[in-house]
């Protein structure tokens, strides 16, 4: 019997495939906990237009993380925190925080897409690379500096 996946079955193959597989494996296992679809004119036809959504839709996907990495690439990111005397900051630099000011600037980077190891704790520039979907990557400058009290 002719099925199609609906998802990635252990031993038989990945989402989207059609496997001919015995009759009784089908109908008494995989069917019922909704594995897999019987492979008829009708479902094969579904399953060319659902493919080829998919890969219009990654298609668009991927041209938006390549505008919004030639947008991030090279851009410098300023930002203030809180210091003592000596230079020391009360604050430490973050994903989140980078996330934040990048959201400000109208650019959604997710805190999980930057890759920082450590967050930064002292003032100047760190370069700090993103890493973008479809394996697109970025660099941008974070540039702490001291904020500017305004007393009166």
């Amino acid at each position: 019997m002719k099925v199609i996946l609906l998802q990635n079955v252990d031993n038989l193959g990945k989402k989207d495939e059609v496997k001919d597989i015995p009759a009784g494996f089908a109908r008494n296992f995989l069917i019922p906990k909704g594995l897999v679809l019987a492979a008829t004119e009708e479902n094969l036809k579904k399953l060319e237009e659902q493919k080829k959504m998919d890969e219009e839709k990654t298609a668009r996907d991927l041209k938006e993380q390549e505008k919004m990495a030639s947008q991030l690439d090279g851009r410098e990111v300023m930002i203030e925190v809180t210091a003592g005397k000596e230079g020391q900051l009360f604050e430490s630099v973050n994903k989140q925080k980078i996330s934040e000011h990048l959201k400000e600037m109208g650019l959604n980077v997710d805190k999980n897409q930057i890759n920082l190891k450590n967050p930064i704790k002292e003032l100047g520039e760190f370069p700090v690379k993103l890493e973008l979907d479809h394996n697109l990557e970025a660099e941008i400058k974070i540039i702490v500096s001291e904020k500017q009290e305004h007393k009166q």
